[in-house]
């Protein structure tokens, strides 16, 4: 507890932890203060997610960047999922598919492009192991033939379309669960050999230990998912405020700022010359959502929605997770980077971005 108190002191960035308990004392004090309430969200996601980095990297060092990728990649994920259940509940299917889908693309486009373009900006050219990179993208595949498939069956306002439609989604459900699973066993178990790291990176400071930095994991997991819950609340109400459209809202802003703990420890990861613990996080976590986090959502829907929800996603969102499954298969499969290749994945990103945020109201 004294090192973390001492990472604390000596880091200004940690200091903004004084936002947590701000931003959980004014939900409960001035909960219809949403302007207020989404600024101090975000400032104290940010220093959130900055710990969260520190002690991913730490389990890293001990358990390689396989691993540690997998393991930030779950636990950021769990703040899409708190997300989720919460829109879920109040029966916001349109909100929980923007979610999945936008985490899907932020973290393919925006998360993958940054880590190359900052990594690309200290190093001439990074290496990484390209089988990982093919294994997640070839996963993240696979879920966009199984988002695809529901959507272009022509819509049916008869009971035996809809009817259909759900259990075609359950089906895929399931399938997508075991698949996700056998893909851990993979990797992790019976061929993880063919997934080591390419490079050593740099050492810098001396990792944490392990139970500081397992008890730091969950315990900023925690914090995040309950400011999330406030973000998320009030994010909303400040898009009027700000002048921006539920299509980025929903598809962008709440993406970003659920994955801001994943990315800081991936452009850590990039900065340091450990583009695989970088590469693991952001097609790990994508391939996540997709394969595990979505088809829990449509089970789950079946308990505590007031409907069942189905994977039958609108064209545009479907359109989007396409083309980033694509861009990410075409620019991993080299196993290197240099900074420009950085430049054209976040400009298929900025393209998306741009769109949604011109996009007129229906």
């Amino acid at each position: 507890m004294s090192r973390l108190l001492t990472e604390i002191r000596h880091n200004p960035l940690l200091w903004l932890l004084a936002f947590v308990p701000a931003v959980l004392a004014g939900e409960k004090l001035a909960p219809e203060a949403h302007t207020l309430l989404f600024v101090l969200s975000i400032l104290a996601i940010v220093p959130l997610a900055a710990l969260l980095s520190h002690a991913t990297e730490s389990v890293a060092a001990k358990t390689g960047d396989t691993v540690g990728g997998l393991l930030n990649a779950t636990l950021g994920n769990l703040t899409e999922l708190v997300i989720a259940l919460t829109a879920l509940q109040a029966g916001q299917y349109m909100l929980v598919k923007a979610s999945i889908a936008g985490a899907i693309v932020t973290n393919t486009l925006f998360m993958l492009g940054a880590s190359f373009l900052l990594g690309g900006l200290k190093y001439h050219v990074q290496e990484y192991n390209r089988g990982s990179a093919r294994l997640q993208a070839g996963l993240l595949f696979l879920a966009t033939v199984a988002l695809l498939v529901p959507s272009a069956v022509p819509e049916s306002d008869s009971a035996t379309g809809a009817a259909f439609t759900q259990e075609l989604s359950v089906g895929l459900s399931v399938l997508l669960i075991a698949t996700y699973g056998l893909g851990m066993l993979f990797s992790l178990k019976t061929h993880r050999e063919l997934f080591a790291s390419a490079e050593a990176g740099e050492s810098g400071e001396a990792p944490w230990p392990m139970g500081l930095a397992l008890a730091t994991l969950a315990g900023v997991t925690v914090l995040v998912a309950l400011v999330s819950e406030v973000f998320v609340e009030s994010v909303q109400e400040a898009a009027v405020a700000f002048g921006m459209t539920p299509a980025f809202v929903g598809f962008i802003v709440v993406a970003l700022v659920g994955g801001a703990a994943e990315m800081a420890a991936a452009f850590s990861g990039a900065r340091k010359n450990r583009l695989d613990l970088s590469v693991g996080i952001a097609l790990g976590s994508a391939s996540q959502i997709a394969l595990f986090v979505a088809p829990v959502l449509v089970l789950l829907s079946y308990v505590i929605g007031p409907t069942p929800m189905s994977l039958q996603f609108w064209p545009g969102a479907v359109v989007m997770v396409l083309i980033a499954t694509l861009t990410a298969t075409l620019v991993t499969n080299s196993g290197r980077s240099a900074w420009f290749v950085g430049v054209l994945v976040l400009a298929v990103y900025l393209i998306f971005a741009m769109t949604l945020y011109l996009l007129p109201p229906r």
